[in-house]
């Protein structure tokens, strides 16, 4: 009897374990995602700022522009861009 209730111990912990290891894994992909794009909009901006430098463009490099770049992508390049010609 003894055995079998340690048996299913073992089970029951592993059970578990893979349980909270599935629910803090999705929050962890998102981090890194949202890391990546933010560096990829670091980078976009970058660009921006080396092609815009001639005429005298440039947007502010920071943490906000660099995730609204990454998380929307183009359009988030767009419209920082916009918004650099408004205000």
């Amino acid at each position: 009897m003894d055995r079998g209730l340690i048996v299913l111990a073992w089970v029951a912990g592993v059970l578990i374990v893979l349980a909270l290891g599935k629910a803090l894994l999705l929050p962890m992909k998102v981090i890194l995602k949202l890391i990546i794009n933010g560096v990829l909009g670091g980078i976009a901006i970058f660009l921006i700022n080396l092609l815009g430098q001639p005429i005298g463009f440039f947007i502010p490099l920071n943490i906000v522009s660099a995730l609204v770049a990454g998380i929307l992508g183009l359009p988030g390049i767009i419209l920082l861009v916009i918004l650099k010609f408004l205000l």
